[in-house]
């Protein structure tokens, strides 16, 4: 089993050997797993093609080290907790046994239909055990999962499908989401008829929802499952073949599909999971997250069940039917570790301290927050009002991109500061660069986060697009890989994130391109062109604020222009992406040469109006004026 860092030393000693001597580091945690065949190097690389291979020719399987590698101890034991939307619904009890079996019935579901390794299937389903239960199944014959979070629209979708090829669909016939019912295979339904590589939709019955069939792709999931065989030998998988595919909006319109590798994910998620939260056999952990997110992927499935755990997953919402859902789930299952966005928590925090009250959180031993930086306030609040001031804060920075949790506190072990993520974790090597990219190494500076060497849950590629890879992430500075990420080190060496300093909107722990939106809002007929950017926003972090160009408003006046937009982006892209607020403009700051100055409608989007240095360069500075007086208006509304 993995080694779990005790002391505050022993975290020091760690990880110095992890960046004094990576490859002997690395080499010690992986041996903890199941190899079919052990590597013949450890480590490859060189970021400048970029080129990162780990573990060169191990032979291995993920599931291997879930199932075979813990049946013997804990075949009995609970794998997945399933809590559904309703809290008087029955609840749903996998333990390692049962879900092996259902992982190697539907395993042997999708070689009947003609899934083999490297084929791609797309997943666009709810929060429920059949999810876990068929990525797990794609990684045991070496398919690969790219799952869509089922917020995103039909168009999002397709376009998902497209890219990865997916010969199959996995989705459910609706979803239930706090009061609503969510019609997924419709949506489907309207993604696949534009994707030609899709052979077959596999369907789960959930909600039970009225639905079109057809008999020609669409497949029961309980059909299917009713005469499956229960014996399945998993695939040999090469640790660079690929695991899964995991969109993520970039500065441009179109999702980068990430890549992660069997042999380097399966480690780091797994040695990451069981430190940073010091998870101990018997506890119950909670993880609030969607799969369809990488903190599903991560610290929903893979990390706990490769280090034997008993993970949770929640169908609902956090304020459905009231705000205290989630401290109800921690009562009823005793709960050890949770792990939930600073969004949710500000959202709790404006509820009221009614919903926490009288709830008993004493089985609570580690809170964790992700997805975004957590305010102080918020902060506070989760400490002493959940986690009554005993349960020390993990607040855990990573992204899609690094896999697993890259700088984060290791509970109890490394004091926490509020809104900092304190110390890397052994194995990353942060380094701070300014804009041309010259190393600041004095302890308190601000810059650019960049890391200087591999860890083996980083991505390879991207999917189809090796050179978008290397210009996307390596090109900025020499020899570094760029998180996109501004950063302050303390006096204590302690790491706080500032936030993206591309053009991307971290809209409740999700990372939205501003292009994406603005090419969304531009397909509206009244409207001209457009501007996103972020603005702070009391409960998401961070909101969407469009500045749009129309030309005649209809006969809904500016409301329902306004409206009209907000609906349009809903649909192209979901409701995640949906302004939160839209100013219509006579125009945009634009320079001589037709560059939107985005900085000074970052700066009116956050309610400062001064200071906007150099302006000489645009073509109209009155249209700036004019903008301000529009925000000031907007807000006294």
């Amino acid at each position: 089993m993995i080694d779990k860092i005790s002391t505050l030393g022993g975290y020091i000693h760690e990880y110095q050997k992890s960046v004094t001597k990576p490859e002997e580091f690395w080499s010690r945690i992986a041996e903890s797993f199941f190899w079919k065949k052990k590597w013949d190097k450890i480590l490859d690389w060189n970021f400048s093609e970029p080129k990162i291979n780990w573990f060169t020719n191990g032979k291995m399987n993920i599931t291997e080290n879930i199932f075979e590698r813990h049946l013997f101890i804990r075949g009995n034991q609970p794998a997945i907790i399933w809590e559904p939307n309703e809290p008087n619904d029955e609840n749903r009890v996998l333990t390692y046994n049962e879900l092996f079996t259902e992982v190697k019935k539907f395993s042997n579901v999708l070689l009947q239909h003609g899934i083999k390794k490297g084929d791609r299937i797309a997943f666009y389903m709810p929060m429920i055990p059949e999810l876990a239960i068929a990525m797990l199944a794609c990684a045991r014959i070496g398919a690969i999962h790219s799952i869509v979070f089922a917020g995103f629209s039909a168009n999002s979708l397709a376009d998902r499908i497209i890219d990865a090829e997916a010969k199959m669909v996995i989705t459910s016939d609706g979803g239930y989401r706090g009061s609503k019912i969510i019609p997924i295979k419709e949506i489907v339904d309207e993604a696949v008829s534009t994707c030609p590589t899709v052979e077959k939709v596999i369907v789960v019955q959930r909600t039970n929802s009225e639905i079109a069939f057809d008999d020609k792709i669409d497949l029961w999931w309980h059909e299917c499952m009713a005469g499956a065989e229960e014996y399945h030998e998993a695939e040999t998988m090469d640790a660079e073949d690929t695991l899964f595919i995991l969109y993520t909006s970039g500065s441009t319109d179109k999702p980068k599909g990430i890549v992660h590798t069997c042999g380097g994910y399966m480690v780091y998620t797994a040695y990451t999971f069981k430190n940073v939260f010091q998870y101990s056999d018997g506890d119950i952990y909670f993880c609030s997250a969607d799969i369809g997110w990488i903190t599903g992927h991560s610290y929903i499935v893979y990390g706990p069940l490769l280090n034997g755990a008993t993970t949770m997953m929640f169908e609902g919402i956090p304020t459905y039917p009231d705000a205290g859902r989630y401290w109800d789930i921690v009562s009823k299952y005793n709960v050890s570790q949770f792990y939930t966005a600073p969004t949710a928590i500000r959202s709790l925090m404006s509820k009221g301290q009614e919903y926490v009250e009288n709830k008993d959180l004493s089985s609570l031993k580690v809170l964790g927050t992700v997805g975004e930086p957590i305010n102080e306030e918020a902060w506070h609040w989760y400490h002493d009002h959940i986690g009554k001031n005993r349960c020390p804060i993990v607040d855990t920075w990573w992204q899609t991109e690094t896999g697993g949790i890259a700088i984060s506190p290791i509970a109890g072990i490394i004091p926490t500061k509020p809104s900092f993520a304190t110390l890397p974790l052994p194995g990353i090597q942060p380094i701070i660069v300014d804009a041309e990219g010259k190393e600041l190494s004095e302890k308190s500076v601000e810059g650019n986060l960049c890391i200087k060497y591999p860890w083996p849950g980083m991505l390879r590629t991207i999917w189809g697009d090796h050179e978008r890879f290397k210009k996307t992430y390596f090109s900025t500075y020499e020899n570094l890989y760029f998180t996109g990420d501004g950063v302050k080190r303390d006096e204590d060496g302690y790491y706080r994130i500032l936030g993206r300093v591309d053009d991307v909107i971290n809209v409740s722990g999700h990372r939205m391109g501003t292009a994406e939106v603005e090419n969304a809002i531009n397909e509206h007929p009244l409207v001209n062109e457009s501007a996103v950017v972020g603005f702070p926003h009391d409960i998401k972090g961070q909101g969407i604020y469009a500045f749009v160009v129309c030309g005649e408003l209809s006969t809904g006046g500016v409301e329902g222009i306004k409206t009209s937009i907000q609906k349009g982006v809903t649909k192209i892209i979901g409701p995640i992406a949906k302004p939160d607020r839209i100013q219509l403009v006579r125009s945009l700051p634009k320079t001589r040469s037709g560059k939107i100055m985005r900085r000074i409608l970052r700066k009116i989007a956050e309610g400062d109006y001064s200071n906007f240095g150099d302006i000489s360069t645009l073509l109209d500075t009155s249209v700036v004026d004019e903008i301000i007086k529009g925000a000031l208006e907007n807000v006294n509304k």
